[in-house]
């Protein structure tokens, strides 16, 4: 076997060489690749929350259907989804009814007791959203953070509950998109005094004399 002359060995190195440093180019691009990968991967946004949840409430007087407000009231929507997801609305009453003002739910039973709620939550009425008619908002007491399960549906223009410099205001979190003639009806209803199931001795008005209650209540967008 003829020896290799000293020409042919440094193309050969040249050539080997050549070999060698495409491979860690390739090598090393596909590292960057991944790295970028996994880069992206990991400051990939969260998937954003949907801003107009809807949630559905199957009465005895009807179908109502709410389009709620996340972009504008957060704390507010993710409360009510609580509630709803939790199931505590299931089997509440429409308790307090008045003609053209409102009519308000979402935390007494029939026999008119109080069910257990959480924490109250705080008061997003300088949210930009107004109780006008069809509105949805949480009801609260003169604590303006008091607000906990129950809401009322607004059932005219109530500009004196939306919030200004001496007011706070009521926070509205979403609208009534379907069942408005529901929402007419039940705000129709003969209503009378009872007494209070939670409150031995305590009387409540505007209560429907014919029980208006949400069956269930479940989000559907």
């Amino acid at each position: 076997m003829p020896l290799s002359s000293p020409h042919s060995n440094n193309l050969s190195a040249i050539a080997n060489f050549r070999v060698f440093a495409a491979i860690i180019c390739v090598t090393a691009t596909m590292t960057a690749v991944t790295c970028c990968q996994l880069a992206a991967q990991d400051s990939a946004p969260a998937p954003a929350q949907k801003k107009s949840p809807e949630v559905e409430l199957d009465t005895t007087a009807g179908k109502i259907i709410i389009a709620l407000d996340a972009e504008k009231a957060p704390k507010t929507v993710a409360n009510f989804l609580d509630y709803v997801k939790s199931g505590h609305y299931n089997g509440t009453i429409f308790h307090r009814v008045i003609p053209d003002f409102m009519i308000q739910g979402g935390g007494l039973d029939a026999a008119m007791k109080e069910k257990a709620t959480k924490p109250p939550i705080v008061n997003e009425g300088d949210n930009g959203l107004k109780n006008v008619k069809y509105s949805v908002a949480m009801a609260r007491t003169n604590d303006p953070n008091s607000a906990t399960s129950q809401f009322f549906i607004n059932t005219k223009d109530n500009v004196f509950l939306n919030r200004s410099p001496r007011n706070p205001g009521y926070a509205v979190f979403g609208r009534v998109v379907k069942g408005l003639g529901v929402i007419d009806t039940i705000s129709k209803v003969q209503t009378t005094t009872k007494e209070s199931g939670s409150i031995p001795g305590a009387r409540m008005q505007d209560v429907p004399i014919k029980e208006v209650t949400i069956k269930s209540a479940k989000v559907i967008k």
